[in-house]
């Protein structure tokens, strides 16, 4: 049996069947001996209350003794083997003690003792003790007579203990199949999404049908597939990024070095210096990639120690302002020297300040300003670098920090690799900080670093 639906369903239809079967069996039980208590407890007061009544309408027991008189035998209770009667399943004595009408344990004449005297069950007429009743040992079943009140009453209790166990059990497999499809159903489900994600089909969606485990698991999937897809996406366009960021300078200096060898070009300073700053920039795309493939495997070096927020700034401030001297861009540093100290790797750190002003410098116009500023906050320091260029679309503000991202969709080059941002989040989060970006497009951006003090 390979179904789960199969499995459960059969499941349920036992664990249904076990309980209906013991339910009936102990309720069967109970009931039987209930009501062989009551029926006996029943014979018992009747037998008492018509000897009460027969000594009260002949005064005495004279015309009882040693007699079976038809009119003792009870409506309900045990039968004696004789014609009906149950004499002997009862002994009477007189006030005094003594056997007047004979039992199987007792017989006529015998003179009860104080301890069987304690056992009786006195017959009281007119407030007076009249007489003693002794019963004997009563079966254990009073309901097995075919045809009695008591064994139809039974027989209709079994009847019903057997219609409300099957009742039960038809019940129990028709839940258990519901509720087995219920369970088997969207495991089926992610069973087929799952082969198909396996055979090359990624993004894949299954219904979250309930909020239990189940469900859980599913969201869990879709959210799995969903990320496998992007991640897909997002390494096949970072491949075909790579390839063609390494591509260019490359085919600038295959071209140059061509035209080199077949003395179509000569060898000029120009032409050297072409090649050079295109070799330099394919080994500034080289180091940036394998820093961030060291980010990605947790493997990224850092020189962690004590340093101040301040002059982590200045000295990115100073090291940029030739080339904002030349833009005609202000930049200004802004942050208290009694700042906490920064304990961070500052090579690093000055890596992501660099990005981040090297973006500034790009897209603010001259005459605009970029502000380096540092604060501290809730036992951490936020370093701020803040311009007043062009800003960033709130369509782009979501993707900035992803690899070979570039708001301009025409990839037109400027130089730069696309990863400045990617590897300046990457060192941020090493360091076990968070950098975000809030712009107005026309006014200006902020790019903010959040480090543990």
């Amino acid at each position: 049996m390979r179904s789960l639906a199969a499995k459960l369903t059969l499941a349920f239809l036992l664990v249904g069947l076990t309980g209906a079967v013991l339910v009936a069996l102990l309720m069967g039980r109970e009931t039987r001996r209930a009501f062989d208590r009551f029926v006996l407890l029943s014979y018992q007061r009747e037998i008492v209350d018509r000897l009460a009544d027969y000594y009260e309408s002949n005064g005495s027991w004279d015309e009882l003794t040693g007699a079976k008189p038809p009119m003792m035998n009870p409506r309900y209770g045990p039968r004696g083997p004789n014609d009906g009667h149950m004499m002997d399943l009862f002994t009477l004595a007189n006030e005094e003690g003594q056997v007047i009408l004979a039992g199987r344990q007792y017989p006529l004449g015998t003179q009860l003792t104080g301890e069987e005297m304690a056992l009786a069950v006195p017959v009281e007429v007119s407030g007076q003790y009249v007489g003693w009743v002794l019963f004997g040992q009563q079966p254990a079943r009073v309901g097995t007579i075919a045809g009695s009140l008591e064994a139809d009453f039974l027989q209709r209790v079994r009847q019903v203990l057997v219609a409300g166990a099957l009742a039960a059990t038809l019940v129990a497999l028709v839940l258990g199949a519901i509720l087995a499809r219920t369970i088997s159903r969207p495991l089926r489900e992610l069973t087929g999404a799952t082969q198909r994600m396996a055979a090359g089909e990624l993004g894949i969606q299954v219904p979250v049908r309930t909020q239990d485990e189940v469900g859980e698991l599913a969201s869990s999937f879709n959210q799995m597939s969903n990320d496998l897809a992007m991640a897909t996406r997002a390494r096949r366009q970072m491949t075909a990024d790579i390839a063609h960021d390494l591509r260019t300078p490359l085919s600038v200096i295959l071209g140059y070095t061509e035209a080199l060898s077949d003395n179509k070009l000569g060898g000029t300073p120009e032409t050297y210096d072409v090649l050079h700053k295109e070799a330099q920039h394919l080994s500034h795309l080289i180091d940036d990639l394998r820093v961030l493939s060291l980010a990605d495997t947790g493997e990224l070096p850092l020189n962690r120690r004590p340093f101040e927020p301040l002059q982590l700034l200045q000295r990115t401030a100073v090291a940029h302002q030739p080339q904002a001297t030349q833009k005609e861009i202000t930049v200004t540093v802004d942050a208290a020297p009694t700042l906490p100290l920064l304990t961070v790797d500052p090579e690093r750190m000055a890596q992501v300040l660099n990005n981040l002003v090297n973006n500034a410098l790009r897209h603010t116009p001259a005459g605009g300003q970029i502000t380096l500023s540092a604060a501290a906050r809730d036992g951490n320091v936020l370093l701020a670098v803040t311009d007043t260029g062009a800003g960033i679309h709130a369509d782009d503000l979501p993707f900035i920090f992803n690899r070979f991202y570039r708001g301009d969709q025409a990839r037109q080059q400027n130089g730069e690799s696309g990863l400045g941002l990617a590897i300046a989040r990457s060192i941020v989060e090493a360091h076990g900080g968070t950098i975000t970006v809030e712009s107005t497009p026309g006014i200006g951006s902020t790019f903010t670093i959040t480090l543990a003090a």
